[in-house]
């Protein structure tokens, strides 16, 4: 039976069809591995630790894991570093600051904040996906004060003031 509803999600649906943006990498430490996307679908592209021995990341406890690798980002690009959500799941692991910013002019090492979020210790394997970066666009804004601002329905209604469903 053929298959219908689009492309297969394969590395190569996603060279033909993405207009792909050069991002530079500079291996800083032996052992480093390139940022990879697992699949031509994926957002974001697993960061992999750099480290010489297990790191063993107590309840509770934030720790810097080092990737090995510095980027160059297109401008007016930004780097965000997100979970993995099998490993937030699974260990408890997660980015210490929910979603890590990495700025187009940002040249040093790509840190990941990971903090253990269980409650027994999780270690982390040399080589081992500790998150994923994905490279959006943003809109450089110019703020400018104003003493009233444009009505909308929502108005000032705040967490929670749009319901459940």
């Amino acid at each position: 039976m053929k298959k219908t509803g689009g492309p297969s999600p394969g590395k190569s649906y996603l060279k033909e069809s993405a207009q792909m943006e050069k991002v530079f990498v500079k291996i800083l430490r032996e052992g480093a591995t390139l940022p990879r996307y697992a699949n031509g679908f994926a957002a974001g592209a697993d960061l992999y630790a750099c480290l010489e021995n297990e790191l063993t990341v107590m309840p509770g406890e934030t720790v810097k894991v080092p990737t090995g690798i510095a980027v160059e980002l297109p401008l007016n690009t930004v780097g965000l570093i997100c979970a993995r959500s099998g490993l937030a799941v699974k260990k408890g692991l997660a980015p210490a600051n929910k979603v890590g910013v990495i700025d187009c002019d940002y040249r040093g090492e790509i840190l990941v904040a990971i903090y253990n979020q269980s409650a027994s210790p999780q270690s982390i394997l040399p080589g081992e996906r500790v998150a994923q970066m994905i490279v959006a666009p943003y809109i450089p804004a110019v703020f400018e004060t104003r003493d009233e601002l444009s009505a909308t329905d929502r108005g000032e209604g705040g967490f929670g003031s749009t319901g459940r469903t």
